[in-house]
């Protein structure tokens, strides 16, 4: 069982900081581009619209990319990665592993598989990501299943 203490359900995990770099770097990015094809003389009316469009697509990209979480409830977990959701009974979750070297945790599955939970990542908060990954763990065991110390 995990040392980590239970943490109050509904409790939702994702990785704050690099969210807040993404969106922080979307809306600059889009005002930046915007006023650059609003400022140039000489560029026509479509070559502004296609600037702005440009500017809303990568914009919606690294919003995109901020989209991952981890959401616990009493029922399971739901996945959300960047543009799949899976729900998960806390049965089907056999471990929780976020090892050296990871990317972000990893679900191994009852049915043999893994699942990237890409909402507990160690990225720009590393302490965060052990702390939420070893949170995760302690719903799990506490739910009865077996799972790998991070």
């Amino acid at each position: 069982m995990s040392d980590a203490p239970l943490p109050a359900l509904p409790v939702t995990f994702r990785p704050g900081r690099t969210r807040a770099v993404l969106l922080t770097l979307s809306v600059a990015m889009f005002v930046v581009v915007t006023l650059v094809a609003l400022m140039l003389e000489r560029l026509g009316p479509g070559e502004r619209v296609s600037f702005v469009f440009t500017a809303a697509l990568l914009s919606g990209v690294l919003a995109l990319l901020s989209r991952p979480k981890v959401v616990a409830d009493e029922e399971g977990v739901t996945v959300v990665n960047i543009t799949r959701t899976r729900r998960l009974a806390w049965a089907e979750i056999v471990k929780v592993n976020l090892r050296p070297g990871d990317a972000w945790v990893f679900l191994d599955l009852s049915d043999g598989t893994s699942l990237p939970a890409l909402g507990i990542q160690p990225g720009i908060a590393q302490e965060a990501a052990i702390r939420d990954a070893r949170a995760l763990r302690a719903l799990a065991d506490s739910r009865g299943t077996v799972a790998e110390r991070v």
